[in-house]
Order: structure tokens, then sequence, then C-alpha cells
């Protein structure tokens, strides 16, 4: 039996056909498209007030979770900062929703992986923070140089952890497109990969759990990356 896996999903304004400026519920096909090459079924799941106040049963409509990366940013509320001025919008809903459902996923020993934004949401679940606007650290556009392009760069990895062993190697070639990172690592989560040239925090993981992983790159955009099909072989093994 295929797995399913639930895709996070943001709101979003899309035009398509006739409708123009049209509220959405959304996620990039590629996330989708990287589960079903993996062997998996992939469901939306999206913001909902009931979900929120208790994700018990739509976690058990899934075997795994992704939460996807997006255009809005975490609102800096969630960890105690003030917004910065590069921090963009906000969806409340989603943020409420995605920490909501992490928290229970990891409580219920569910795969979770968590991707760039999805990351950021994993580390404030434990109880982290965000680096808001990366260039003020890193004194380089070089994770997101042109809007709506991917960067490639690479990034090492801590050799026999969980990001190592699903990327394949120690030193991986990814895709990123974020202005945002991590600041302070959420407590009971270990920093296990880093930008080579800048030494951004690009993985981190949950030891104490099987699989609970995020990545601050988009590893759904290289169909070459073992990634999600690692988290998908998790739940069919």
């Amino acid at each position: 039996m295929r797995p399913t896996v639930g895709i996070t999903a943001a709101t979003e304004t899309v035009s398509y056909g006739s409708w123009k400026e049209v509220p959405a519920l959304m996620s990039p096909v590629a996330y989708a498209r990287a589960v079903q090459r993996a062997g998996g079924r992939p469901v939306l799941l999206v913001p909902d007030e009931a979900d929120t106040a208790d994700p018990t049963e739509v976690l058990s409509l899934v075997d795994a979770v992704i939460l996807t990366g997006g255009a809005g940013d975490l609102d800096p509320n969630l960890y105690g900062h003030e917004p910065h001025p590069e921090t963009g919008p906000v969806q409340e809903e989603r943020d409420a929703f995605e920490l909501a459902l992490v928290r229970a996923a990891v409580g219920r020993g569910v795969p979770t992986l968590g991707i760039c934004r999805g990351m950021q949401v994993l580390n404030v679940a434990y109880g982290g923070t965000v680096e808001q606007h990366l260039p003020d650290v890193v004194r380089h556009e070089g994770h997101r140089p042109v809007l709506g392009t991917f960067a490639d760069h690479e990034v090492r990895l801590v050799p026999g952890s969980l990001a190592a062993r699903t990327a394949g190697s120690e030193v991986a070639s990814v895709k990123s497109h974020h202005h945002q990172g991590i600041k302070e690592v959420g407590e009971g989560l270990a920093v296990t990969g880093r930008a080579t040239d800048d030494q951004t925090i690009e993985a981190i993981e949950d030891p104490a759990h099987p699989f609970v992983l995020g990545v601050l790159w988009h590893p759904e955009e290289d169909e070459k990356s073992r990634i999600i099909k690692t988290l998908v072989s998790e739940v069919m093994s």
C-alpha cells in the first residue's frame, strides 16, 4: 500500500483563466511530484481551526508530514521577537496550524520533514528562534540572489546524521531560495548541516526520534535528491 504523505498548504492570491487575484489554498506541484516519484500518495493539509486545536484526527490520516516552504514568513511574535523591516507578510492561521501539527506529529512519532520555512517552523516548535534576514549576518545575498530563481550552493552534513543519510552524502549540492534562517536552535534539536561558504545552519534534526528533520534548502526541486524518497521509504519499511 502506498504511504500517504501530508503536505502543508498556504493561502495565497493567484490568477488563472478569467479569474484574477483569487484566494487559493496551494502548494507548489514539485512537492507532490517528489512524493509520487518516491512511491507515496500526496495529500494537502490545509489550515483548519479544529485541526489546530487537536491535530490527532488529521494525523491519523497520514503516514508522514512535510512542512513546506512558502512566501510568507513566520510571525516573529511566535518566538518573542519584534518584526525585522525585511520580514514579509505573515499567515497567522497557517502558523498556528503548522506549529500544532508538528508538535503533535513529533509526539505521535510521525516522520516529519521541514523544508525551508518548514524547517523554521520545526525549530520554533522546539522553542528556537528565526534569523529574520540572513544578509544582515552573512553579508551577502547568495541564498536568494534573484527572486523567483533557486540558487545552487553546497552544504556539509555531519557524518552519520539523519541529514547525511537522507542526502546520501556528507557534502551535498542544494537549491536554495530564502532570506531567513535559524538563529537560536530549539531545545532537543541538533545542528547537522551548514553551508560550506558562510556556515549558515542548513539542517537540524531531533536525535531522539527516527525521522524528524529540517533542511533549509528545497529537495523537492531536485529530482536527484534522495531526501523525500528517504522520508517515504521510512514509512514503507
